[in-house]
């Protein structure tokens, strides 16, 4: 399968078909091991790989199954996925209600088989999978779409997404200005004062800046194409269900739209839904050279998060830490 490949992964070596492990050898990952090993060095050109197999049909992977468990508040999300060297799948508990409390809103466990034998190798805490992926992926399509000279970031949103986004565009990008808005003007000065940002009004942050993220919680539009300067790129990571939307119609339909999956996109992204807005291309084929976006356009990716990215994660962080412990 042209899958193998993709990745870099080898089914077997020397010849020899996978030897079969005991039971015990089926690990636990948890955070603080995969935290040791995951870097975005490593983690950006691998969701591009992921995403460019995935738009290749070489994954197979239906649209996660989101399970109410209480409507506009929790929410269990399934989502497997199966690649040339391993399959698997994420559970997510997706709990808005959480961010009241100060406490996550996403919480999740990944469970990482070998797609050869079918053994499973681990469970492993998807948080900072979750987390560090989502921001990777983002960081590999502004890479691609927004202006070399981009040097404003701002973020509209000034959670755990804003902060790994912050961290991982700083990998594609050199900005000189980092703006950050919150319906919380308290958490949006915090956020400012830890990571040398500016807080703002969300108008003013977005005017003029080069890229910019939403990554919120928000049902309405917090994000007006008006306020978009020509050739920005935006990277729209909230508003994860039918129902929800961060973009407003101008910004969606005046921009050329990624995203990464055309059919998660139409059926779970409010923001695509309701604005019915005309889908460009996937980011795989963005990677993959088969569309091409002008450097000068108005962009947005709008990204749902897919199994695929848990599991190349999942698969990265289990190899690099079965390598060390073999040295």
């Amino acid at each position: 399968m042209r899958q193998k490949d993709a990745f870099g992964y080898s089914r077997r070596r020397g010849g020899r078909r996978p030897v079969a492990r005991d039971a015990s050898m089926i690990r636990t990952l948890d955070d603080a091991e995969i935290a040791r090993v995951l870097t975005y060095e490593r983690l950006i050109p691998a969701m591009e790989r992921a995403l460019t197999a995935f738009s290749q049909g070489e994954v197979t992977q239906p649209v996660r199954n989101v399970i109410p468990v209480e409507q506009g508040q929790r929410y269990l999300g399934v989502m497997p996925a199966v690649m040339s060297e391993s399959l698997g799948a994420k559970l997510v508990c997706f709990y808005p209600k959480n961010a009241a409390a100060g406490l996550p809103t996403h919480l999740a466990t990944i469970v990482l088989f070998e797609s050869e034998t079918g053994h499973p190798l681990a469970f492993l805490d998807g948080r900072r999978i979750t987390e560090m992926r989502t921001a990777a992926v983002s960081a590999a399509v502004t890479r691609r779409l927004a202006s070399p000279n981009a040097r404003v970031l701002a973020l509209l949103g000034s959670g755990v997404q804003a902060q790994a986004h912050l961290e991982a565009l700083r990998h594609v990008g050199r900005f000189e200005e980092v703006r950050v808005w919150s319906r919380n003007p308290a958490h949006a000065q915090q956020f400012a004062s830890r990571h040398g940002a500016r807080a703002m009004e969300a108008e003013a942050a977005v005017r003029g800046a080069d890229v910019i993220v939403t990554a919120t919680h928000s049902a309405e539009p917090v994000l007006r194409g008006e306020w978009l300067k020509h050739g920005a790129h935006v990277n729209a990571v909230g508003a994860c269900l039918p129902t929800w939307r961060e973009l407003d119609d101008a910004a969606m339909r005046d921009s050329i739209l990624i995203v990464d999956s055309r059919e998660a996109a139409l059926q779970e992204s409010g923001d695509v839904i309701l604005s019915q807005a005309a889908i460009f291309a996937e980011a795989g084929e963005v990677f993959a050279g088969t569309r091409h976006v002008p450097r000068d356009a108005t962009t947005v990716f709008k990204s749902l998060g897919l199994a695929v990215e848990d599991i190349a994660s999942a698969r990265l962080v289990y190899d690099a830490i079965t390598a060390s412990s073999s040295t």
